[in-house]
């Protein structure tokens, strides 16, 4: 079982994320960055093209569309349910730099059934 925001965490999210259906438009560069945990600040991220997850990866992304940036606490809570990431979002608990129309727009797609299943799979899979 991959622990929680490593590498190998980050290649089975990616397997796990191979049947979500295509959503054209929904491309992005998102760099993550995670604050305050246990190792330390920890960046990784993905690219979208049309709703398919092509590259996740540790690290930091060069020209990311988006940069959102969150405490250890809150994206643990969130990865395991307990916070909605729109809501935080909302409540300013994930900061978000860059082209918010694009955050805007990819939002609808973390309500959809697909969506919501594959986050279910990625908790089941994941030591924290």
């Amino acid at each position: 079982m991959p622990k929680w925001l490593t590498q190998e965490w980050l290649d089975e999210q990616k397997k796990l994320a191979e049947d979500q259906p295509e959503r054209p438009g929904a491309t992005a560069r998102m760099q993550y960055v995670v604050t305050g945990g246990p190792d330390g600040d920890i960046h990784f991220y993905w690219v979208l093209e049309d709703g398919k997850l092509i590259e996740n990866n540790a690290g930091i992304l060069d020209d990311p569309e988006l940069t959102l940036t969150q405490s250890y606490e809150d994206a643990k809570k969130i990865q395991t349910g307990e916070l909605d990431a729109q809501a935080a979002f909302m409540q300013g608990r994930i900061k978000v730099e860059g082209n918010m129309a694009k955050l805007l727009a990819l939002m609808p797609i973390t309500n959809s059934p697909e969506y919501r299943a594959l986050q279910e799979r990625i908790r089941e899979i994941t030591e924290y």
